[in-house]
């Protein structure tokens, strides 16, 4: 904290206490838990399968893991590495290993083994905590760090209800995290403290998804990872006890920080090792779940799920926010009316998780199906503990106009922004520049003040001198109902320098063909803006399930010749 405040002289008396330790305390959100425990000590807390703990029971396993490690050599700022499902050990990590002052670092469970190596090198970790289905794919870069001299333990989490039990290598080290906890014994009196001494000391590392070149980790603190779980709570309609289903995977951006969100309001969490929409909703209803969270491909597997309810519940509204690509207008119509409250959300791994939403106003009660549904699909304004985020021209770092037309760069700073990228100044350097974070997202703002990204910055399409928006092309082609997924990429063109071309997969048992799809979209769009060619296709896709659009401009650019 600064405390070296210029005051006029009538504060002179206060300048003794300012940022007294009794008037200040650096803010984690690992104080979200140890108050949980203590105001709802018998609250139930996690609910996977048969298990179920209560706030009390979840407080007392994590001690007990953050003592383990403390037993197993780690220190200050050391990086613990997981890779694993959304399990109840998943969970419980997001706060022992702060509790051990340690650093989390969450890995995709979808990465390859080389990427998994090489994060877990470039990580430093010091242990790995994995999941037995997910041990083969970590056991080459665990090997590769042993050959190196660095013999890095696994605890290893061995779920009942895992599909499978691969056969465990004998030249690792591996301690199993049920023996950790059976066999740490940590009397309340010795409990670590829910604290820290600097509030900007490294908490997390969330590594991007990689789309083009090596995956870049990015840093976090303990004082965003506490606002945003609080500003999540204002901006979500969170009230005491909220049950939680855990689809968001927590390795991404820490499951958007609900962990600690769910810990401050003293939440059930249910935990949800894979999505499958039978289960999703046999769970919402069995456990009268309130909110839970997704990308909008898992909206799109409950909208179209077949023998899917007409009516999730009729008693209460279901709350689920969704981050990614807009929606397509058809799936918010068809969530709001099986009960859910869908509120569209923007951020990057960079900030946190979300920092705009698409909070409806309530003049839009009286809209159609159709307008409110495109009205939600836009990124929206601040969430309350985002302080700033501006669309500004690039060139001449002025405002966009709020016209919807004017596009520029969206550009945000505050709290919940990350520290930087790990050992890469120079990333970070281009990261920060004139006292903003610059996204790389290309944005109009509306009449109304909400923002609409438009693209990304390098996936603009500019054909005859005039920009063109993947995205816009993107919603139309969203409007057709035999698409399923839909990505729109400039192809090379002779004439117009670029050209859109859309890659498509259709729905299940639909069909349609290049004409009919390149006519739709021009009945939607100005002209010009409709697609030149349409490939039927599988789109690819990273680990997080972002369509990686430089493998279709790959494609697009050999399609041209």
């Amino acid at each position: 904290m600064n405390t070296d405040l210029q005051l006029p002289s009538m504060y002179d008396s206060l300048s003794e206490s300012i940022g007294h330790q009794a008037n200040y305390v650096p803010l984690t959100p690992l104080s979200f838990l140890s108050r949980s425990a203590d105001v709802y000590p018998a609250h139930p807390c996690l609910i996977y399968g048969d298990r179920e703990y209560s706030w009390s029971e979840v407080e007392k396993r994590c001690q007990q893991m953050a003592a383990a490690l403390k037993n197993l050599g780690i220190k200050q700022h050391d990086t613990v590495s997981v890779l694993a499902f959304n399990t109840p050990e998943m969970f419980e990590a997001h706060f022992f290993v702060g509790l051990a002052s340690a650093v989390l670092n969450t890995i995709n469970t979808r990465l390859d083994e080389p990427t998994i190596s090489y994060i877990l090198e470039f990580a430093e970790a010091k242990v790995l905590l994995v999941d037995r289905e997910l041990l083969a794919v970590a056991t080459p870069g665990l090997r590769s760090l042993k050959a190196s001299g660095k013999d890095i333990p696994v605890i290893l989490i061995d779920d009942g209800l895992a599909a499978t039990k691969p056969a465990l290598p004998d030249d690792l080290t591996i301690h199993l995290y049920d023996d950790l906890i059976a066999n740490t014994e940590v009397r309340r009196a010795d409990y670590l403290p829910a604290t820290v001494d600097n509030e900007l000391n490294p908490f997390s590392i969330n590594f991007t998804s990689g789309t083009s070149g090596k995956p870049k980790g990015v840093v976090y603190h303990h004082r965003g990872s506490y606002l945003m779980s609080l500003g999540t709570i204002a901006g979500w309609n969170i009230s005491k006890h909220p049950v939680y289903l855990y689809t968001v995977p927590m390795f991404h951006c820490n499951g958007w920080g609900h962990a600690w969100t769910m810990a401050a309001m003293a939440g059930t969490v249910v935990c949800n090792r894979s999505i499958v929409p039978k289960v999703v909703f046999e769970e919402i209803q069995k456990y009268r779940v309130t909110h839970f969270g997704g990308a909008p491909i898992v909206l799109n597997m409950l909208a179209n799920a077949e023998n899917c309810p007409d009516k999730v519940a009729t008693d209460r509204k279901i709350y689920c926010m969704t981050a990614g690509a807009p929606p397509p207008a058809s799936v918010l119509k068809r969530m709001e009316s099986m009960g859910f409250d869908v509120m569209h959300v923007y951020g990057l791994t960079e900030t946190y998780g979300h920092i705009l939403q698409g909070t409806p106003q309530a003049f839009w009660a009286d809209a159609d199906d159709e307008t409110l549904a495109e009205l939600k699909s836009r990124q929206g304004v601040r969430f309350p503990m985002t302080e700033s985020v501006q669309v500004v021209n690039p060139i001449n770092m002025k405002p966009v106009r709020n016209d919807g037309v004017e596009m520029g760069e969206i550009v945000t700073r505050g709290n919940t922004t990350m520290l930087g990228y790990l050992k890469n100044a120079e990333e970070t350097s281009k990261a920060f520049k004139s006292g903003w974070f610059w996204s790389g997202d290309l944005a109009v703002i509306n009449p109304d003040g909400y923002i609409q990204v438009k693209d990304r910055a390098k996936d603009i399409i500019i054909s005859g001198g005039e920009n063109i928006s993947s995205v816009e092309i993107e919603n139309a082609l969203y409007k057709h109902e035999a698409i399923g997924e839909a990505a729109v990429v400039a192809m090379p063109h002779e004439k117009w320098g670029e050209t859109p071309c859309a890659f498509v997969e259709l729905r299940e048992g639909a069909s349609a063909n290049e004409s009919e799809i390149i006519e739709h979209c021009a009945q939607h769009l100005a002209r010009f803006k409709k697609p030149g060619k349409v490939v039927f296709c599988s789109l690819p896709k990273t680990a997080t399930g972002k369509i990686q659009k430089y493998e279709l401009r790959k494609q697009a650019k050999e399609l041209a010749g």
